[in-house]
């Protein structure tokens, strides 16, 4: 008698797209597991993904807005959510496995350092071999959750995260869904937020590009999604239509322009970089500071340096950095600002 999961898997040889990724036909996981009775591979995947801590730690990490004080404004666990709800109409229309895209979409942002990108340029600027979202999202499943176990995600899943960005190339259907979704949930919710700001308004975008895309939110996503979903139904890969990927990138370089490097809002990123410089150095002065975790992390690595490696003061170095880079990329931005109190700003003395 076969279990749930098998059956599971076998309505999806039955009903998915010749060009969707079976669960039965994984590439499987670095640690092998035995299967679950009842789900499926990419579907156990997600739930481990919502289950860990990064996943959590997203709701008080910033998406463009520094430390927002209105209630409506993206954090990057709601950026993530709408990404996955894009990314899964994507999946059901196109008949790909929604469970692989999911999984994908959930742990796509799961590396973000605290304040966004800002936060993410300050580390890549003071490590040897730099720091990128994208590698340390792969790095956070691979290998700091669970005590340095990692979450054993199965290849599919970590291909989609690794190559989310617009230069990536996922290996699979499901991932080319979540590279798109992203950028069309970034680009809009954005928009939607800067608008909530007061920094730019609807009329202000060029009217070459609306009138391709819509005049609205709502209208762009919608132009959006179903561009995507009509021009790639039945084929090996997802695409645009010219036009309307032409408008697109025109109106996220309209975006850069006036809100993501020249906006108001980001004219705090010059105290970000300050303070999270200032604990980097801290904490490469002062490991013993960080979690035991990371301690016993960085030990580890640092035992593994020969004694007589000639390279072994640089191994340590970078060890250190590497440590460091996990430690604060994983802060959420107001525990990276308690922090920062607490090694840099006096406090007043309370004896009376």
């Amino acid at each position: 008698m076969s279990c749930i999961r098998e059956e599971l898997e076998a309505l999806e040889r039955e009903t998915l797209s010749p060009y969707a990724a079976l669960s039965s036909e994984s590439q499987g996981r670095d640690r092998a597991e035995e299967p679950d009775d009842i789900r499926p591979c990419f579907e156990r995947d997600r739930d481990r993904i919502i289950h860990c801590k990064a996943f959590r730690r997203l709701k008080h990490k910033t998406q463009v807005f520094i430390a927002p004080e209105g209630d409506h404004y993206r954090t990057r666990l709601t950026h993530t959510l709408e990404v996955s709800q894009i990314a899964r109409t994507f999946g059901k229309a196109l008949r790909l496995n929604e469970d692989l895209v999911e999984a994908i979409a959930l742990g796509h942002d799961l590396g973000h350092t605290p304040f966004g990108h800002s936060g993410e340029h300050v580390l890549n600027s003071l490590c040897h071999e730099g720091f990128s979202h994208v590698e340390q999202s792969v790095r956070v499943v691979e290998v700091l959750e669970k005590n340095g176990r990692g979450l054993n995600l199965t290849k599919e899943v970590r291909d989609g995260i690794l190559n989310h960005r617009t230069s990536g190339h996922p290996n699979t259907l499901e991932g080319q869904a979540v590279r798109f979704a992203d950028k069309i949930a970034y680009i809009n919710h954005d928009i939607d937020d800067s608008i909530r700001a007061g920094l730019i308004r609807e009329e202000e975008i060029p009217s070459e590009i609306s009138d391709i895309l819509g005049h609205s939110v709502k209208d762009r996503l919608s132009v959006l999604i179903h561009d995507v979903i009509y021009q790639s139904k039945g084929q090996p890969a997802l695409t645009m239509s010219t036009p309307v990927e032409q408008a697109m990138q025109s109106l996220r370089e309209w975006m850069f322009t006036h809100v993501y490097i020249g906006g108001e809002a980001k004219q705090e990123e010059v105290k970000v970089r300050r303070m999270m410089t200032l604990l980097f150095r801290y904490y490469m002065d002062h490991p013993e500071s960080m979690t035991e975790e990371f301690i016993t992390m960085l030990e580890s690595n640092l035992s593994k340096i020969a004694s007589d490696d000639p390279e072994k003061e640089l191994k340590r170095q970078i060890a250190r950095e590497r440590s460091v880079c996990d430690y604060i990329a994983g802060m959420t931005d107001d525990y990276c600002i308690y922090k920062f109190k607490e090694y840099f700003v006096p406090v007043g003395w309370q004896k009376f």
